[in-house]
């Protein structure tokens, strides 16, 4: 299997990686031994429906996460982040704790630090010096807490002398992200460790597998951040729609006469079913109704107590949710995942009118995530209509939502009068988004993945 490459990088000709050192002689008064970086992602289509056991189709982006370390005997994490909002963590790394009420940027170092030792088995780790620098727009949707599980895991890797694949550093640090209490599937890890520079992916689980899927040449993908930020693990917003899938996928197994308590995916009844996607919607419709399910219906059908419940099928930052709207976040999954293989079998065929077909399918993607899944917000759905005015071809909210970015697809020829456009219409209109445009609005190109640089 493929392991993260180890290449070279020279901080004389690379201003961002001098800048980095520069800080980091500044703090620790030696040079760093290796840096580690990992992309962003954004996600094309297919949300909320890797944790389902659907397959998506991300792909990196240029703006990431670097990471220089100096490891040592000291038995000490020490963290600065170039950012100051962010400051400086420090802390025992044979013994610390990951809070998951209070979400602070170093937990998610602390998520992959913590999975790789424990994975690897390591009994004495070394101590580790490092300096964090990101260019991910924080809490967009862009997968920025990810990132940086990833490449903290991929820093303790390399600092420790282990060695594992790309496929097992993504199943690692999808598992290990579970810390901080965010319940995903795993795409975010995948993509972070898979990418491949000039391509998107379409990211298929259990096994994992990656797939290169080459994009129209007439088109530019471009983000925008409505600057509503969102920090998933901070609210119970995405757990609950966890929940409710699983809800959704027991009760329907149960209907079907399957062993219900065996089942927590859509994907998993379906393929036990034997149904198409298209036959998983119309099975939705027979057995789920529109209204909400209050949580005295859900154990009635299921034959359990509350109790029961919290243990078959709940998280702990869902255990006193009161109502499951289980019809929608069924359809929307099952549609979703519909529409991820319709993309992917555009880019595959190549018709004439690919770059419209894909952009119907991202634009009934953000309705599906509006309407029946609501995880967007005014600002947001505000964006995507100005996106779409603005010419692009289809245009829809990328990572968990509820705030975060859009992803639009633009023809390349139009891509400065839409950033113009979109600039005047969406962020001219309130100085303090004004300020922030270039960060929050821009063109980009599938990165690559995850790697280790030494000078």
């Amino acid at each position: 299997m493929e392991n993260v490459p180890v290449g070279k990088v020279s901080v004389e000709t690379n201003s961002r990686y001098g800048r980095i050192k520069e800080k980091f002689m500044g703090c620790y008064g030696e040079k760093p031994d290796f840096y580690a970086r990992a992309s962003g992602r954004v996600n094309l289509i297919g949300e909320h429906i890797d944790y389902c056991g659907y397959s998506v189709l991300p792909m990196a982006i240029e703006q990431d996460l670097v990471i220089a370390v100096k490891s040592n005997d000291s038995g000490r994490l020490q963290i600065v982040n170039t950012n100051m909002e962010y400051g400086m963590f420090e802390c025992d790394i044979n013994n610390f704790s990951i809070n998951k009420e209070k979400p602070v940027w170093h937990n998610y170092f602390l998520c992959g630090l913590k999975g790789l030792l424990e994975h690897c088995k390591v009994s004495s780790p070394k101590g580790l010096q490092c300096v964090v620098d990101g260019t991910i727009p924080k809490s967009a949707g862009l997968s920025s807490s990810s990132a940086l599980v990833c490449c903290a895991a991929l820093v303790t890797m390399h600092a420790n002398g282990q060695s594992l694949s790309k496929k097992e550093l993504s199943d690692m640090c999808a598992h290990c992200e579970h810390y901080i209490g965010t319940e995903g599937g795993g795409m975010d890890q995948a993509i972070s460790f898979m990418a491949n520079k000039g391509t998107a992916k379409l990211i298929e689980f259990n096994p994992l597998k990656s797939t290169d899927v080459e994009l129209p040449e007439d088109v530019v993908f471009v983000i925008s951040n409505c600057c509503v930020e969102l920090n998933k693990a901070a609210t119970s917003h995405f757990n609950i729609r966890v929940v409710e899938c699983r809800l959704a996928s027991q009760i329907i197994a149960k209907t079907k006469g399957l062993k219900w308590r065996e089942f927590k995916r859509f994907a998993d009844v379906q393929k036990a079913l034997g149904l198409t996607l298209d036959d998983a919607v119309n099975v939705v419709k027979e057995i789920l109704h529109p209204e909400p399910y209050t949580k005295e219906e859900v154990c009635g059908i299921l034959e359990v107590t509350a109790d029961e419940l919290s243990q078959t099928s709940l998280s702990a930052n869902t255990l006193d949710v009161k109502s499951f709207k289980l019809h929608d976040r069924a359809t929307h999954v099952f549609s979703e995942a519909n529409r991820v293989l319709q993309f992917k079998r555009t880019c595959d065929l190549k018709p004439v009118d690919a770059s419209v077909v894909l952009g119907n399918l991202m634009n009934d993607s953000h309705t599906s995530c509006r309407d029946l899944y609501q995880c967007s917000c005014e600002d947001l759905d505000r964006l995507v209509d100005i996106c779409c005015q603005s010419g692009a071809l289809g245009s829809r909210l990328t990572g968990a939502g509820w705030g975060g970015c859009a992803v639009s697809m633009v023809p390349a020829n139009q891509v400065d009068s839409f950033i113009k456009s979109v600039t005047e219409r969406y962020y001219g209109k309130d100085e303090r988004l004004k300020e922030r445009v270039t960060e929050n609005l821009f063109a980009t190109q599938p990165g690559g993945g995850a790697a280790i640089y030494v000078e």
